[in-house]
């Protein structure tokens, strides 16, 4: 009896397994991606089913129909947007594939402030939330109920207690330790924290491998915030395994600061159906930085891979040189080819990268990448002063980027993150002064694999063969 019980499992097991492979094909991000799911699954279905059904989604179909449901407030945006279309100018780049990834205008009249590390971010969040007068918006991939985690909940209490509305998500993922006392502290405090356990029902238990990165706070309409830090001791250099936190985030004035509340109320909308679009406010004040600045906000909702597209874009379009921060380098074959396409046609290639390990998988599948594009005459550059976590770069003098997007397939396919862009040449040489002193804490890797201790060596080829599927 127990041998058919078993025969009948194994063969359910199968056929699933066969209705699984046949998804991979028609869905799978790559084509390395579907061998790789079909194999996995045909070869051992018993450990392979339950795996895909955790691991093999890339799309939130739900989740592009709430952007169709705020198609009319883009659309006002949209509008409003064209008074503040940035002035024709010749030193500029080029918008316009920018603005159809992002499916917002690119407008002028922003500033950006950049917030080195986790104690000026930290002050400056704090100081924007202890003058909330109307609404907070907030939203991190990881909160911790820690030390610089609770000074968060503490400012977002009192907001709340003096009668600003505050609304916060957090990733289920991200802030899967949270603390449900941490929880309940804000809720008894006014502050209206949804839940991520909660989410949209029991289907989204199978969707653990789309992850929502990104890290917003708008306060009252008027200013933003975006970048690498989330809320935790360690990014205030207090985690002993990785000392010192480099990390970037900005704070922004300006029309741009409509965009990162619209994404918001996207968010918002996915996880609770409740439409925000009325008791917000939209306009925005006209800086006098007069920065043009677009939001690009990228996906599993998206119909195209915008994150890839977005980081292919700005490596195409550079001219003297593309510079390149991220704690993570698992590219997909496109952005690998535009790199050394870039590198080849003489375009100054610089990556940096933390050469202290956080994520042990993409960190060694990084080395089976390097060699190719170092022999095309990319620069790889390790950071060797603390863990370094910010996602920033810089297109020739006139475009720099922060936001959450770090540059690997999860962040191409599988989160949801912003960048922020700002064509302005003033942005780009703030940014360009902090690059020049992160690479003077780094070190430029000239071993190839092949000279690399033996773990590496042996680690890397096999680590690379997982990036499909990260």
């Amino acid at each position: 009896m127990w041998v058919s019980i078993v025969a009948g499992v194994l063969v359910c097991l199968e056929i699933i397994a066969i209705y699984f492979s046949w998804r991979a094909i028609q869905s799978a991000r790559t084509p390395q991606g579907s061998v790789g799911w079909v194999v996995f699954l045909v070869s051992a279905p018993y450990l392979a089913v339950p795996i895909y059904l955790f691991l093999g989604h890339h799309k939130y179909a739900g989740y592009i129909n709430t952007r169709r449901d705020n198609q009319d407030l883009r659309d006002e945006i949209l509008k409003w947007s064209a008074a503040n279309a940035p002035v024709e100018t010749g030193n500029l780049p080029d918008t316009s594939v920018y603005e159809k990834l992002a499916q917002l205008p690119a407008c002028r009249g922003n500033s950006m402030e950049l917030l080195i590390d986790g104690k000026a971010t930290f002050s400056a969040l704090f100081a924007a939330i202890d003058a909330a007068q109307s609404y907070i918006l907030i939203q991190y991939y990881i909160v911790k109920d820690d030390g610089i985690g609770r000074q968060l909940r503490d400012h977002l209490i009192s907001a709340a207690k003096r009668g600003v509305t505050v609304r916060m998500l957090v990733d289920g993922v991200g802030s899967l330790k949270l603390s449900k006392s941490y929880l309940r502290q804000l809720t008894e405090g006014g502050v209206r924290i949804i839940d991520p356990k909660t989410v949209r029902g029991p289907k989204t238990r199978f969707q653990l491998n789309l992850r929502n990165h990104r890290k917003t706070v708008v306060i009252d309409g008027k200013t933003g915030f975006t970048g690498g830090v989330n809320v935790g001791d360690e990014y205030l250099g207090l985690d002993e395994k990785f000392g010192q936190w480099r990390d970037t985030h900005a704070k922004f004035r300006g029309p741009v600061v409509s965009q990162l509340q619209l994404i918001f109320v996207e968010d918002w909308y996915w996880a609770t159906e409740e439409n925000l679009i009325e008791e917000l406010a939209w306009e925005t004040d006209h800086e006098e930085a007069n920065m043009t600045a677009l939001l690009v906000p990228t996906g599993p909702g998206d119909t195209m891979e915008g994150g890839s597209l977005m980081f292919y874009t700005a490596i195409a379009a550079a001219k003297k040189r593309i510079w390149i921060a991220s704690p993570y380098f698992v590219p997909d074959e496109v952005i690998l080819t535009a790199l050394k396409h870039a590198a080849l046609r003489g375009v100054e290639v610089k990556l940096l990268v933390p050469d202290v390990v956080d994520h042990k998988i993409p960190w060694l599948a990084a080395f089976a990448y390097f060699d190719e594009v170092i022999e095309a005459g990319c620069e790889i550059w390790r950071y060797n002063q603390g863990f370094m976590h910010q996602k920033v770069f810089l297109v020739d003098d006139t475009l720099a980027a922060v936001g959450t997007s770090n540059l690997d397939n999860r962040s191409f396919r599988l989160n949801f993150e912003t960048m922020v862009l700002l064509f302005d040449a003033e942005a780009a040489a703030s940014v360009e002064t902090m690059l020049e002193a992160d690479f003077s804490r780094a070190f430029r890797l000239t071993r190839s694999l092949e000279a690399q201790p033996h773990r590496i060596r042996i680690g890397a080829p096999v680590a690379r063969l997982f990036s499909p599927l990260l």
